[in-house]
């Protein structure tokens, strides 16, 4: 596998994966592990889909955690698709993991409706025009909502989802209230949340939500998740859930 000057291959130390990553691009973070830790309900044969895939590292660790039939990641830069690929070909996965470049505005012209049994997402959280725009397009895209927006994500999710199937996303909390609106306008009924701490007595930052297509109405609020203790290292919980993903 050739690897260009600007990137390294990373030893995940899950399952024997590596995964290819531009130093100068959006580099995968713990967000990634938690999200396929939160999605736990694949089953044996299933068909899951994850909207904004990045690197592919999502597509990896559902590989390797679950017995889904098929993992299909869709990426909306070329550049960042063919990277995708790549990881994908170097742990020889090509048979379970499908590639797609596409923007998921589009996705009702690739796939047919009711088509998958899972949807996961770690879509882009600011919107356009706010915060620090990056100079770099990889990182402008993965952070902004440049290409596609949240209600973009969440309507296309009613679209690929089965009935009374699930969508599990990450997301930041000042966006939390944006999320609920979006997800009942939808008709995906948010059905457990989580809230993601960087040390305990910090507000939280991240949130995990399952939302479920046509579901009936009714939230569980899981206990929170510490990520670093005081001396900085990882959480027994963070480690714990290190090691179910292995």
């Amino acid at each position: 596998m050739e690897i260009k000057e600007e990137e390294r291959i990373d030893d995940l130390q899950i399952g024997n994966l590596k995964l290819i990553q531009n130093k100068e691009w959006f580099c995968f973070g713990i967000d990634s592990i938690l999200l396929s830790n939160f999605a736990k309900e694949i089953k044996k044969d299933e068909r899951i889909i994850d909207l904004g895939c990045g690197n592919g590292i999502l597509e990896l660790l559902f590989a390797k955690k679950s017995k889904a039939r098929e993992i299909i990641g869709i990426e909306v830069q070329e550049d960042v698709y063919q990277l995708a690929k790549r990881n994908v070909e170097m742990n020889h996965l090509q048979k379970k993991i499908k590639m797609i470049h596409a923007n998921v505005k589009n996705l009702n012209d690739t796939f047919p409706s009711d088509s998958f049994d899972a949807v996961i997402s770690n879509p882009p959280y600011m919107k356009k025009d706010t915060g620090k725009m990056n100079e770099k397009p990889q990182k402008l895209i993965a952070r902004h909502e440049i290409e596609a927006n949240l209600d973009d994500f969440i309507k296309i999710s009613f679209y690929l989802l089965k009935d009374k199937r699930p969508l599990y996303m990450i997301y930041r909390t000042e966006r939390l209230t944006d999320m609920m609106e979006i997800l009942r306008k939808y008709k995906i009924e948010p059905k457990e949340i989580q809230f993601i701490h960087a040390k305990m007595g910090n507000p939280p930052e991240l949130f995990l939500i399952k939302a479920v297509k046509n579901g009936k109405p009714y939230l569980k609020v899981k206990r929170p998740l510490i990520i670093y203790q005081e001396n900085g290292d990882y959480t027994e919980e963070i480690l714990k859930i290190y090691g179910k993903v292995k």
